[in-house]
């Protein structure tokens, strides 16, 4: 088995080996437009396949990338698109065990390892949702929202991802090409089931943000609860005050203790009066 491996996709490398192995010009052409969706399309002898690893980059955002796979009878040609370090790792890892292996096999192997990429970037955001669930209640703040909100966007991306690699393994288990013997089905089934628990995983995620963005709800309505007593019991305290000054503010004549010496000091012990009894008051009824 010869492997190719081609790591630009303006390399001319790419155009001999579709004229050498008649590859059809739109495959090659979806090898040089990146951003295509996980696929298996069958050519001329030969199988045209389309994986999307992913990484968490070092500034902590989602990387997606294009490796495009074409197996013939006797070799596999592959196109990394981006160049990324984990594609990058990953072929080499692959390339050194491909003594006595069949290209369909190595097709397997590739998947698998792809696959796998995916397990370390859904414990990520399980581990980043449940720092988001303490932070929407000891800190509801806007930027919990936003942080929310960005890995809801990004779990749509993963699931979008998982779902079109979950139909290239099952693609592959259907397909009646001779380049995919039959000892190799329970492998892709398998394949195909890491897949379907990766989506539920990532459906399961989606569901703790939604409660994670409720608890965030909550405890923002719970702060303004707060606000809302607190205002309610200093205007309630401050309200005996504003009755009996404003009794005695009105122009009325002969009001009590109005012509008294000291009442000033009258009044205004009156109003402390009040003022305590009230907070006594709420103090046993728990209000304050």
């Amino acid at each position: 088995m010869r492997w190719f491996d081609i790591r630009k996709t303006n390399n001319e490398e790419l155009d001999r080996l579709g004229e050498e192995f008649r590859l059809h010009p739109l495959h090659i052409e979806d090898c040089r437009h990146g951003n295509q969706n996980g696929k298996v399309e069958e050519g001329d002898g030969y199988l045209f396949v389309v994986v999307k690893p992913v990484e968490i980059t070092k500034d902590g955002t989602l990387s997606i990338t294009d490796l495009d796979v074409f197996v013939g009878p006797d070799y596999v040609i592959t196109v990394d698109e981006d160049g990324a370090s984990c594609t990058a790792g990953l072929l080499e890892r692959l390339q050194a065990r491909t003594n006595g292996q069949r290209p369909d096999h190595m097709l397997y192997r590739l998947l698998d390892s792809v696959v796998d990429l995916y397990v370390p970037v859904l414990d990520r955001y399980g581990d980043m949702i449940d720092a988001l669930e303490d932070r929407a209640l000891d800190d509801a703040s806007p930027a919990t929202v936003e942080t929310i909100f960005q890995l809801k966007r990004e779990l749509i991306v993963m699931r979008r991802v998982l779902q079109n690699m979950r139909d290239v393994a099952g693609h592959l288990q259907r397909t009646e090409s001779t380049l995919i013997r039959a000892d190799l089905l329970p492998f892709l089934r398998d394949v195909y089931d890491h897949l379907a628990r990766n989506l539920d995983l990532v459906e399961m995620q989606r569901d703790l943000l939604s409660g994670a963005m409720d608890i965030y709800l909550s405890s923002v309505a719970n702060r303004t609860n707060q606000v809302m007593k607190v205002l309610t019991v200093l205007s309630t305290i401050a309200l005996p005050a504003l009755v009996i000054s404003g009794f005695y503010g009105m122009n009325v004549k002969h009001l009590p203790w109005a012509e008294t010496p000291g009442g000033v000091l009258v009044v205004a012990g009156l109003m402390a009066s009040s003022t305590i009894i009230l907070l006594w008051v709420l103090r046993r009824f728990n209000w304050l």
